[in-house]
């Protein structure tokens, strides 16, 4: 079981206290997101986001529920930092990432507030290590304003069937061809590559298909160079829920499930690529 924390030498409470059995729950979800070395976390009541961003384009969100931590305690309506993610993950694996049968490493992650450091509490065996990690001014975030409302087209598909599309597409191709429609081709995945056009179709009865809410038709481009980071979820989740608003701005949201049946998001979204014309389509 994950052991208490010593209290700040300070006196001064934590503004933010979790602890977990496995820190491998927290570290797998985190690698899901790790295309960037800088990630914000931001915490409430309700659990933990940690939000990675590239060039104004796309934007990678991990979401830890409170239930999922044996302890999670916010002593303000919400806590905000900047840390290095590499150096949060190199930290969190300090043990090595595989443990042996029956064992695990146990965290106790405690934050006093801005200006000071993320610490972190790991036993493993009777060894505990204690990891300090510097954090920073968060910066502004993208809003990509992407609430249900907005939301066009949606489909749900059994993950493997997006992780064969990815294996079979020709990844030499710039961007990722979306079509979403209500009518045939329903869903298609369309590349480009040096071995010309190939195309990916998907009916709204395959077996895959876990829910189809197709209201227009619309063919986004997005570039795949933004795209694959999002395989890193990909491999790890059960289900993903595509979606797209009117902008054609994609959200790709992944179910996870850990070791232990429980189940967290890890949620991408994507810009299209503004060089691609009507015509084009």
């Amino acid at each position: 079981m994950p052991f208490s924390a010593p209290p700040p030498a300070s006196g001064e409470p934590y503004v933010l206290s979790a602890s977990l059995d496995n820190a491998r729950h927290l570290s797998s979800l985190l690698r899901a997101v790790h295309f960037q070395d800088h990630a914000t976390c931001f915490a409430t009541a309700s659990g933990l986001r940690v939000t990675v961003e590239d060039a104004k384009c796309i934007q990678a969100n991990a979401f830890i529920q409170a239930e999922i931590f044996q302890e999670f305690a916010v002593q303000e309506e919400s806590v905000m930092f900047r840390i290095n993610l590499s150096v949060l993950l190199d930290c969190l694996t300090i043990f090595g990432t595989s443990s042996l049968p029956g064992t695990s490493t146990a965290l106790r992650m405690c934050y006093r507030g801005y200006g000071y450091p993320l610490m972190l509490f790991l036993e493993e065996g009777g060894v505990v290590t204690v990891c300090k990690i510097n954090t920073q001014e968060p910066e502004e975030l993208l809003d990509f304003d992407f609430c249900s409302t907005k939301v066009v087209n949606k489909i749900i598909l059994q993950s493997e069937g997006l992780r064969e599309a990815f294996a079979e597409l020709d990844m030499t191709s710039e961007v990722l061809q979306i079509t979403m429609s209500p009518d045939k081709p329903y869903f298609r995945l369309s590349t480009f590559g040096n071995a010309g056009s190939a195309h990916l179709d998907y009916p709204r009865d395959s077996d895959l298909m876990e829910a189809f809410h197709c209201n227009q038709t619309q063919t986004n481009r997005y570039k795949i160079s933004l795209l694959k980071p999002s395989t890193k979820a990909l491999a790890l989740s059960c289900k993903v829920s595509i979606r797209t608003d009117a902008q054609g701005f994609l959200s790709l949201q992944y179910m996870i499930r850990n070791e232990d049946g429980q189940i967290c998001f890890v949620e991408y979204y994507c810009c299209p690529d503004e060089n691609v014309t009507e015509a084009e389509l």
